[in-house]
């Protein structure tokens, strides 16, 4: 690395090796060669070790102010405000400060900074020198990411989160794969071991540092027979979405499931032996058991019509939605507080969470659907389908998803 080098002007009298000296050029901390004492141009340089320094790195905590950080890291809070304004001036977003981002302070032996680096993300980043005379002069360097395209493929033995982490990926890639057939299959109910899917996926790269992920461009999933396939589209006029090899778009206007993960406990029938009161009697929902707290999503958009307490159903949230059809979420231990009769609601809006007020024996949640007023079966019931392809780019989605499905099947074979 070539080193850079600060030239200090001025009359000064220092002593090494009996030499006197009027100026000399300091190399900052880390760089190479070593620090170089000039004492006459005309003689070889005399090589003395650098100075010790300290290095303190300060993480970015939710809700900070980068001046805040940099005087929790050691600066005066005067400093720290003109520090963070001229970082502001070079381009630095001070409204958007990411958590877990770090600030890398050096500190001389004197205990004065010398240098202050701001990794903004991992594509941004900016250093900062103090000026003689006081002030810091700011750099930035940027990184232009890398973009990829890889496959992952998987056999879900356990959970689909523990087939996805076993293929090396994170959760968040389970949650983009779960979105993509949300209103087609229900991740809850239907998943079983044996399942298989597989997915070509944009991966960002710093250098040859995973950074985050893109979007799924094509994905499949195959149970019982039955293989869902998620073709990514952008036309001139729509959005990016995925959507089904007949064109038809996989966002539904009503999820499969309020809850993102968990298990049923009940199903939908005329004749289940009540827990509580006894009997047998009809229990025309769906049961999903899960803890306390677990976020409830409105399965589509709508109207509120009722938010609070409702006898035996305990806390309830009951939403109207078009085309004749109600939902209502049952036993829970809280109303999200944005959620009230007449508000609006939108498709994977949190309305509650999970609870076991009213007659429940424990944790759960108590899902209903109806229809023109008549309880139907969630998990059967065929909701209203997708917009489908523009009749001016259905030429550009065949070709284009006939060529993404064999380079799929390809990539990684069953």
């Amino acid at each position: 690395m070539q080193a850079r080098l600060l030239a200090v002007t001025g009359f000064l009298v220092a002593s090494i090796a009996g030499l006197a000296v009027s100026s000399y050029l300091y190399v900052w901390p880390g760089a190479a060669p070593a620090p170089k004492w000039l004492a006459d141009p005309k003689t070889e340089p005399l090589v003395v070790p650098a100075y010790p320094v300290t290095v303190r790195e300060v993480e970015m905590r939710r809700g900070d102010t980068l001046a805040q950080a940099l005087t929790r890291g050691g600066l005066e809070s005067r400093a720290a405000s003109a520090l963070a304004t001229q970082f502001g001036k070079n381009g630095a977003d001070l409204r958007r400060i990411r958590a877990g981002a770090t600030i890398e302070i050096t500190w001389n032996a004197r205990d004065w900074p010398i240098q202050v680096r701001y990794e903004a993300s991992p594509w941004l980043s900016f250093a900062a020198r103090p000026i003689p005379g006081g002030g810091w002069r700011v750099g930035r360097a940027e990184t232009v990411p890398e973009l990829r395209v890889e496959v992952v493929k998987g056999v879900v033995q356990r959970s689909l989160f523990d087939a996805v982490e076993k293929s090396g990926e994170s959760a968040k890639l389970v949650l983009a794969l779960v979105e993509i057939f949300s209103s087609d299959f229900d991740f809850t109910a239907d998943t079983r071991v044996g399942d298989r899917f597989r997915l070509l996926v944009e991966k960002r790269y710093a250098g040859e540092t995973f950074v985050d992920y893109g979007r799924i461009v094509v994905a499949q999933y195959a149970s019982g027979g039955k293989t869902l396939t998620g073709v990514g589209f952008e036309s001139k006029s729509t959005r990016f979405a995925h959507y089904d090899l007949a064109g038809q778009s996989l966002r539904k206007s009503f999820l499969k499931s309020p809850l993102e993960f968990t298990r049923i406990t009940s199903g939908f029938t005329y004749a289940r032996p009540h827990p509580i009161l006894g009997g047998v009697r009809p229990h025309l929902a769906i049961d999903y058991g899960a803890p306390v707290g677990t976020p409830v999503r409105a399965v589509a958009d709508g109207v509120i019509v009722h938010a609070g307490w409702n006898g035996g159903n305990g806390i309830q949230v009951h939403i109207r939605h078009r085309s004749g059809y109600e939902t209502q979420y049952n036993h829970l231990s809280r109303v999200a507080s944005d959620v009230r009769v007449g508000s609006r609601v939108r498709q994977k809006q949190i309305i509650g969470n999970v609870g076991a007020t009213g007659l429940a024996t424990g944790p759960h949640l108590d899902y209903r659907v109806a229809h023109n007023g008549t309880y139907v079966n969630p998990l059967g019931e065929k909701f209203i389908p997708g917009e489908p392809i523009p009749a001016a780019s259905r030429a550009d989605f065949t070709h284009q998803s006939r060529e993404l499905v064999t380079r799929l099947e390809a990539s990684a074979p069953y």
